[in-house]
């Protein structure tokens, strides 16, 4: 269970948080079309333009400790989604930092089942009044796929590892859309059926921090400069 903190930098916790710096992975193909573009597949891969979002999460990252929150450390350790687009855009910015990446299949994104590849009004169109119902109820499940109130369960247990193993640093995980969203929801105490209303761009950088008794800090949503 997390308990969201809203006073701001004079509140904390009990005990070392960890801070979690969420990337979201740079620009596919697929990205400007709209498409649903899930874990159901494991492309697509970056295009030359996410690469670029990429590297500039990275200097974002490189900041950390500096002129962007200076009292959290600079990350040591860095987590990615199994997907090709996250594994690219963690390799980016692992170079930046001499950081190997550790996979993680709880940071992957949304299993969109039938819809995957799908633009909106082609969900629409076969599934009537379903894609809104799986954003805004958190529990409703595309065919063959996966719930927003799924996606935050595994979410979950990865943030409860991150504090148990990493309390004191900052980890960075490189992920995706509604991963994200999943994490920044549950730090806000936010239900998971109104998770979709953070918009988060690719290549964007949100920072969270979990203490080990529960408390959560949301420092920034979505930055990307």
């Amino acid at each position: 269970m997390m308990h969201a903190d809203v006073a701001g930098r004079g509140v904390t916790g009990e005990g070392e948080p960890v801070t979690v710096a969420l990337v979201r992975h740079g620009e596919t193909p697929m990205t400007p079309t709209g498409a649903y573009s899930g874990s159901g597949v494991p492309g697509p891969p970056l295009s030359e333009a996410g690469r670029a979002e990429a590297l500039r999460a990275a200097t974002i990252l490189g900041r950390l400790g500096g002129d962007l929150f200076d009292d959290v450390p600079p990350p040591t350790t860095l987590i990615t989604s199994p997907l090709v687009r996250a594994e690219e855009t963690a390799r980016i910015i692992g170079d930046h930092f001499g950081l190997s990446a550790i996979v993680d299949d709880r940071a992957k994104e949304c299993h969109f089942g039938q819809w995957e590849g799908l633009k909106e009004a082609e969900i629409d169109e076969r599934w009537p009044g379903e894609l809104d119902a799986w954003h805004t109820t958190g529990t409703t499940v595309p065919p063959g796929g996966e719930s927003i109130a799924g996606v935050g369960e595994r979410t979950h247990a990865l943030l409860l590892d991150l504090v148990a193993e990493h309390a004191g640093s900052t980890v960075v995980v490189a992920a995706h859309a509604v991963t994200i969203r999943s994490v920044i929801g549950q730090c806000l105490l936010a239900p998971p059926g109104a998770w979709w209303r953070l918009r988060l761009q690719s290549g964007s950088v949100s920072v969270i921090q979990v203490y080990p008794d529960g408390m959560a800090k949301v420092l920034v949503a979505g930055l990307l400069d």
